[in-house]
């Protein structure tokens, strides 16, 4: 059975005990959730070397990691790379995005090494051995999936809610359609005449997603690109049927989340987590930033922080990481690990916020070495101690650092507030004539 049937069922799973205890949450708490659909274990039965983690309401944010060869830049070792560095910064799950080379060699190598959740987007790889997005068929796209799904592929992206409705929709927008996976679909569908082939075999795609206990995550095809086109028709569009397909998951006992934009303005970023929430009867949240600003290229790992923690702020589960090369160029070992750490404090603003379990205790913590100048503790608190401890290493750090030195307002407070000429000690009394 899957997680999720194992909820309804009343059974709390092994991997359910050890997202409990990672998290500090009541078992039935989390058996619940699972059961109504709020949380998802993307976990593979084919993942020998898994550390399951659970993603949804009541649980901290999560961030993901893409890397994955192109048809410009195909080295599979270089791909390994990247995900030591996102595992050695903190991502909580990896997604191989591979559209170049040996997609399954890489993937393989991926999976055997990764103990976080692992995805991918089949389609990608349907399109490229059917000779093209145009020339795909549904029997190559379940074959593709079948193969990522044995491989021990743990979640994956499916574009089911593009359809041919929203089209027209997508064609008033300044920027069309940047999802690759909508593209190809809209190139399909415009060949063929008919009807996105994700959504009509809907259920043989659910049969394989069980069978392995795969997590479906609705792919957002008609996200907006830029600011002008955040939350758009055509964007609402797919929305609407993304939540008719997460029932469609759940009453197949399959797990499902949904993703979501994008570029949006930070006053539009609430309503579109609330719009999720409610229109997908409260599955997790996968947003891609979002994006409050389209001027920022090579910044764009801390403008996807800004977004990300409004978004996590208000709900949303599951936070994509963007990386300084967004908009640029397939990233390196750095720039996944730069992307990486940028998404991790914006899921930890966000769950301060949400006063998501141990929170505010880590804060607590680090505030409390600073406050005894404790440097080397500072280090261990560090959400990127090995960043921080490389700085410390050209500082002459005892009790102060060399921004005030002598003059550092900690060190002098604490020393006032010990002295004997303390503010808190009393005043001498003085008589009439000034006499004491």
């Amino acid at each position: 059975m899957t997680q999720l049937e194992n909820a309804r069922s009343g059974i709390v799973t092994g991997e359910m005990r050890r997202v409990c205890a990672a998290e500090s949450v009541h078992e039935e708490t989390l058996r619940r959730r699972i059961a109504a659909g709020r949380v998802v274990l993307p976990c593979n039965k084919n993942h020998r070397n898994l550390a399951p983690i659970g993603i949804g309401e009541g649980l901290r944010t999560k961030v993901n990691a893409n890397i994955g060869v192109s048809p410009e830049k195909s080295n599979p070792e270089l791909e390994l790379a990247k995900l030591r560095a996102a595992l050695e910064a903190g991502a909580h799950t990896v997604m191989d995005l591979s559209t170049g080379g040996d997609i399954d060699l890489t993937r393989r190598s991926i999976v055997e090494r990764c103990p976080a959740p692992v995805g991918t987007v089949p389609i990608y790889q349907a399109a490229i051995e059917a000779g093209g997005p145009a020339r795909m068929d549904i029997g190559g796209f379940l074959e593709v999936l079948e193969r990522h799904a044995a491989d021990g592929v743990d979640f994956a992206t499916v574009h089911a809610g593009v359809m041919r409705a929203a089209v027209p929709l997508a064609e008033k927008r300044l920027m069309g359609v940047v999802s690759r996976g909508g593209s190809f679909l809209i190139r399909w569908m415009r060949r063929s005449g008919r009807e996105n082939f994700l959504y009509e075999y809907f259920d043989d795609i659910l049969a394989i997603a069980r069978h392995y206990d795969v997590t479906m995550s609705l792919g957002d095809g008609l996200r907006p690109g830029c600011i002008q086109d955040a939350t758009d028709e055509a964007q609402l569009h797919e929305l609407r049927t993304l939540g008719e397909l997460a029932v469609r998951c759940r009453e197949a006992g399959v797990q499902v989340m949904i993703e979501g934009p994008g570029h949006v303005p930070l006053d539009q970023i609430e309503q579109n987590v609330r719009l999720e929430k409610e229109r997908c009867q409260g599955a997790p949240f996968y947003v891609l930033g979002p994006l409050p600003t389209d001027i920022a290229p090579g910044y764009d790992h801390v403008v996807g922080a800004i977004g990300g923690a409004l978004a996590a702020a208000h709900g949303a589960d599951f936070l994509c990481y963007v990386t300084p090369k967004e908009h640029v160029g397939l990233p390196d070992a750095d720039d996944v690990r730069e992307g990486v750490i940028a998404s991790l404090i914006a899921a930890h603003v966000g769950d301060l916020v949400k006063d998501a379990p141990g929170a505010r205790r880590r804060d607590a913590r680090m505030s409390l070495t600073r406050s005894k100048r404790d440097w080397p503790a500072m280090v261990r608190q560090a959400l990127a101690p090995e960043k921080f401890a490389a700085m410390l290493g050209g500082e002459n750090q005892e009790d102060h650092c060399s921004m005030c030195g002598q003059f550092c307002a900690i060190k002098i407070f604490k020393e006032a507030a010990q002295s004997e000429d303390s503010l808190l000690s009393p005043e001498p009394t003085t008589g009439a004539r000034g006499e004491s």
